[in-house]
């Protein structure tokens, strides 16, 4: 790897470690998502605050710092002798840096919204179709992670139709819903067990 090509990557994890949900609630002088509901600092858990503004500025600053670190290595990178390859390595590396955030002790969300923003970058018609599905998963089960974790298996199934098998993004998109559904792990015991919370069901302490 290049210096330049591990500059952007670096530039993307960074980008990644940016947790909207701490960044938000903090601004708003809200409580820490990491201390209420599912401690997740994600836009579903500060939804549970009753704080709608919250948890959608906190959807889209996921969403968005996914798509942008995509979109800079894709506008730019290529003047640098940077390709695909590398363009996919950032969105693994933002949604490493979601998850992972070097900013907030390396305890971060679960990737969905961030994920959709890498899919976005990658394709619009492949963030189209995990969103479709994620949205009528919702409508019909009301859970949210159920929803996401549906939506990221079916990820690469979208891909091998709309970017191909042999594209990059193809096996890029396998290792996103990989993942994303392995922060989920104690979403789908919580499945299993029938105590998995509703979409905006409030925190248990009654926060507001």
């Amino acid at each position: 790897m290049t210096t330049t090509a591990f500059a952007f990557i670096l530039g993307a994890y960074l980008i990644g470690s940016l947790s909207f949900a701490v960044i938000v609630t903090r601004l708003m002088g809200m409580d820490d998502p990491r201390t209420y509901g599912s401690k997740n600092p994600g836009a579903t858990n500060v939804l549970r605050s009753g704080k709608k503004l919250a948890a959608v500025l906190t959807l889209l600053g996921d969403g968005v710092k996914g798509w942008l670190a995509v979109f800079l290595v894709a506008s730019f990178g290529p003047a640098y002798g940077l390709g695909e390859q590398q363009v996919a390595m950032a969105g693994l590396a933002v949604l490493f840096g979601h998850m992972w955030p070097v900013f907030f002790g390396f305890k971060g969300g679960k990737g969905v919204a961030t994920a959709v923003g890498v899919l976005l970058a990658f394709s619009p018609w492949l963030a189209l179709a995990a969103l479709a599905t994620w949205l009528f998963m919702a409508f019909v089960v009301k859970i949210s992670s159920l929803s996401a974790i549906v939506a990221c298996v079916m990820v690469p199934v979208y891909a091998y139709f709309i970017v191909g098998p042999q594209s990059v993004y193809f096996g890029t998109c396998i290792i996103i819903a990989i993942l994303v559904v392995h922060r989920h792990k104690s979403n789908l015991v919580n499945l299993l067990t029938g105590t998995e919370d509703k979409i905006g069901k409030p925190d248990e302490q009654g926060k507001s």
